[in-house]
């Protein structure tokens, strides 16, 4: 055998051991994302220093895409154990269901926080059900679809909330008041899905402000620093960003991300599935905006697609959110 054919040779054989061993390793990666991943919850604490002066500090479980599926018991269990954080309000920002019978498992795994005030949103998974989709389409830009699965059971969904007392948030203003802290809330539908109507808002604080008695016993020209404006949105496209800043939110929380799924340890998210930057993906961040600027919290979720049930280097989570006084 000739010189340059041996050298040939043990460049194949070499080539073929790496690629043999990135195939090992993908096939490792893929099932721990996929058998031990998704299923390691964690809770993220984080605060924001949002309230009056004075003010006793509010704890807000944030609630995100659970795209529950019925035969999901660890999942459901796990967050019913999350009321042992004893949350003084839940925000819940859509993505609950995952599947054509998933309401029976979001009514499970919800059924402890009757009682507790609580705000939400939907996600189109919340409307549609899943489809099988190739994962690489979400590299080229967000994943908007003309086809549609099956309607889900939003209205048992919703009438699930109603009990509970929940507000609901799409294209939508609300308030409350917890512990001695006024809450103002506006809200949009899913913006993936153009459901969002962010040019609604205005007009419907202003009808809330002059017809709300909640606002009676605020002090008289007192209102901006005694209110909390908070926005709420699953998908957290620039646009909803913008009009929640420009409408005086002060914080913000979102879901859809999924903090990219599947992430690289030392960069991050690969994908974002929205026009969100990279680096706010998931977690707290500042988001600025005509020279103003508001807490934003992304939740990276508590679930995936049953047609793509895989985390890595991005723990399924839910966020207690601890209000505080400003200083």
């Amino acid at each position: 055998m000739s010189r340059a054919a041996s050298i040939a040779r043990v460049g194949g054989t070499v080539l073929g051991s790496i690629t043999a061993l990135g195939a090992v390793s993908g096939s490792l990666a893929f099932a721990y994302g996929a058998l031990v991943e998704r299923n390691r919850f964690t809770v993220r604490r984080v605060t924001m220093p949002v309230l009056p002066a004075g003010s006793e500090p509010i704890r807000v479980l944030h609630i995100s895409d659970m795209h529950m599926a019925p035969w999901q018991k660890r999942k459901q269990e796990w967050i019913r154990s999350l009321a042992d954080l004893r949350p003084d309000l839940i925000v819940d920002t859509g993505d609950n269901t995952g599947h054509a019978r998933g309401i029976e498992g979001v009514e499970r795994a919800l059924e402890p926080f009757a009682g507790v005030a609580g705000v939400f949103v939907h996600g189109s998974n919340d409307y549609y059900g899943p489809v099988a989709k190739n994962p690489l389409r979400y590299f080229r830009a967000p994943t908007h679809r003309t086809e549609r699965a099956p309607d889900l059971d939003i209205a048992r969904l919703e009438s699930l909330f109603a009990r509970y007392g929940w507000l609901d948030l799409n294209n939508a203003v609300g308030a409350l008041e917890l512990k001695g802290t006024h809450l103002e809330f506006f809200g949009v539908n899913d913006a993936h899905r153009d459901f969002d109507r962010p040019e609604r808002i205005p007009r419907a604080l202003d009808d809330l402000r002059e017809n709300d008695e909640l606002y009676d016993a605020l002090p008289e020209n007192d209102e901006e620093r005694s209110v909390v404006t908070i926005g709420v949105t699953h998908a957290p496209y620039q646009r909803v960003l913008n009009s929640f800043v420009t409408h005086g939110a002060i914080a913000i929380f979102a879901g859809h991300t999924h903090g990219g799924q599947v992430c690289v340890p030392g960069y991050g998210a690969l994908v974002t599935n929205c026009d969100i930057p990279r680096r706010q993906v998931s977690g707290l961040s500042i988001w600025t905006h005509a020279l103003s600027a508001a807490y934003l919290n992304v939740s990276a979720g508590l679930g995936t697609s049953i047609y793509a049930p895989v985390r890595f280097a991005c723990r399924p989570e839910a966020t207690l959110v601890t209000l505080t006084a400003l200083s």
